[in-house]
């Protein structure tokens, strides 16, 4: 009897897969051509993007990952839940892969959605050890469409990865294109006087910092699906199609705003989860986040998906035709936005300053501010920000601090996507109050190009402790003038929008500069998890967190079944 009660508990606590599929994959050198430049870089089965990975929610998969390169290798698969040994993140879940050697992942599929994988070994991905991942849903999707497209951005650089941190390191400007000049003083002076304008540059310059500081790495050639501008990637379809776009931002560094000029978007999943369908003009993907839309196209003619930089450096371009080789035209870059001091406002009292005009304002407590030293900054003034008095105040996005230069608008003039927008379709996880909150400071040094959590760096850092079963709710207090793509891996993050239940479920979270944002967590993974910025160069530099969750179901049924045969024992 008691190993009939142990055998039930156990039958209930375990999933039961579906049949298991298997995938070989090779890591390889490869020749990457983006129609401006040539270089050698890496990839999956020969190809740089990998092969498109199509797997279904339910069943288990077994993938054969082979490193044929002469250095040590992994897979990550970004946004999957699965057991922690199977994340492919060196030195938190498994060693690595070394030369010449195959490792197996094996892991059940429990969603369904558009995710991604690319290697977490040194800067492989950047050089182009990235792919998509599809998973069908078991049932039916709650919207219709025709056909659909993986649009897979990137952007890849001339430099190597190693070459870029380097020269961030010895000048974190090293890349950027669009430094002011005399000419823009004048032009300046000439709007708001020569005085004000005049203040306004020794403040920046106090600050040790630039007002086009928005991109950390500029001079890139923007990819969609492996092919660069002049190469024309190019999705066809039959007029009155309605076309599923699967958007992933496979960047190193770089944040797209998409618009397809003539063509309304309507949102139905983001990150992996559907989400109530929101029609938007353009949107803005961050580095790693993926999102799905939809769009009806009507008209027999060729229409530019066109993803421009957030710092209007570059763009990436295809096309969407009813057959090959037909063009449209390509949209002129728009001008570059500037920092403003509300993006600087980490620095200073938000509710006494007025970003409207820079005239008559004091800079005598500002002079001698050293922008590498932030780790004794007050954060009074950004306590109990909440996003509902942002948007009172008129703040078009109220992920944006109100007065920032980097507020998103649609090039037309219509609806910009806003992470205000997002609703989940359907609630993933019951609605809890959390269990505690943890405060994360995103911090940095730009002179010196280090990035922090808290002040310290990953390799200074303890880990974060969490506790399986807990709810824990994470702030995000943005002290840097860089928009930071948060990733939690293993756990969903649940991204507070004031939605409540609806709350929209990510595995990417954008904090803008000068920003608070708060997501929650239910810890019901157990194991050694990252937890990082997804810049390239930012995680490389220190803004990472090893996360340890302790405790998990085992225990439970442990008891349980303690429970069970003790029971047994008193009948018998």
């Amino acid at each position: 009897m008691g190993k009939y009660w142990s055998s039930l508990i156990l039958a209930l606590a375990l999933p039961v897969w579906g049949q298991a599929e298997e995938y070989n994959l090779s890591v390889d050198r490869v020749m990457i051509d983006t129609g401006g430049f040539v270089k050698e870089g890496i990839g999956y089965n020969g190809a740089s993007p990998g092969p498109v990975l199509r797997f279904k929610e339910g069943e288990e998969v077994t993938i054969n990952v082979t490193n044929n390169l002469d250095e040590m290798t992994s897979i990550h698969w970004h946004g999957l839940i699965l057991p922690f040994e199977q994340d492919g993140v060196p030195g938190i879940s498994f060693p690595g892969i070394p030369p010449g050697e195959t490792f197996t992942y094996r892991f059940p599929v429990v969603q369904n959605g558009t995710y991604w994988y690319h290697s977490h070994s040194g800067f492989q991905e950047p050089a182009g050890a990235y792919g998509a991942i599809i998973i069908d849903a078991e049932g039916r999707e709650p919207y219709r469409y025709d056909r659909e497209y993986v649009v897979q951005l990137t952007d890849k650089h001339p430099h190597s990865g190693d070459r870029i941190l380097r020269n961030l390191k010895m000048s974190a400007d090293y890349y950027n294109r669009q430094q002011q000049t005399v000419g823009d003083f004048w032009r300046e002076s000439s709007e708001q006087g020569f005085l004000a304008t005049l203040r306004d540059r020794m403040m920046w310059g106090d600050m040790r910092m630039m007002k086009a500081d928005i991109e950390d790495v500029q001079g890139f050639t923007g990819l969609i699906n492996g092919k660069g501008p002049e190469q024309n990637w190019t999705g066809t379809f039959e007029p009155g199609d309605r076309v599923r776009l699967r958007f992933i931002n496979s960047s190193a560094m770089t944040y797209f705003d998409v618009r397809i000029p003539g063509l309304k978007m309507t949102v139905v999943q983001a990150d992996g989860n559907n989400v109530q369908p929101v029609t938007v003009d353009e949107f803005r993907i961050g580095v790693a986040e993926t999102y799905d839309v939809i769009v009806h196209i009507r008209d027999a003619k060729a229409f530019t998906l066109f993803a421009e930089s957030m710092g209007r450096s570059g763009y990436a371009r295809g096309t969407l035709a009813p057959e090959e080789g037909m063009t449209a035209e390509v949209p002129e870059l728009r001008e570059a936005p500037l920092l403003t001091m509300a993006d600087m406002a980490g620095h200073m009292d938000h509710g006494d300053m007025d970003h409207s005009s820079m005239e008559g304002m004091d800079h005598s407590d500002m002079e001698g501010m050293d922008h590498s030293s932030m780790e004794s900054m007050d954060h009074s003034s950004m306590e109990g920000m909440d996003h509902s008095a942002m948007e009172s105040q008129g703040n078009p996005d109220p992920f944006y601090a109100p007065g920032s230069g980097l507020v998103p608008a649609a090039a037309n003039g219509g609806k910009f996507l806003s992470y205000a927008d997002l609703k989940a379709q359907k609630p993933l996880y019951e609605e809890r109050e959390p269990t505690r909150e943890i405060e994360l400071r995103l911090t940095g040094n730009m002179e010196r190009y280090i990035w922090s959590i808290n002040g310290i760096k990953y390799e200074d850092a303890e880990p974060i402790r969490l506790q399986y079963g807990e709810r824990v709710r994470f702030k995000f207090v943005n002290e840097t003038m860089m928009t930071h793509p948060m990733h939690l891996h293993g756990m969903w993050s649940i991204l507070d929008v004031g939605e409540g239940k609806w709350n929209p479920i990510k595995h990417v979270i954008s904090v803008a500069p000068a920003t608070t944002v708060y997501m929650e967590t239910e810890v019901d993974a157990p194991g050694e998890w990252a937890f990082h910025c997804h810049l390239a160069y930012h995680h490389a530099a220190g803004m990472f967190r090893k996360i340890i969750v302790e405790g998990g179901p085992d225990e439970s049924v442990k008891s349980l079944t303690k429970a069970a045969e003790a029971q047994d024992g008193g009948e018998s």
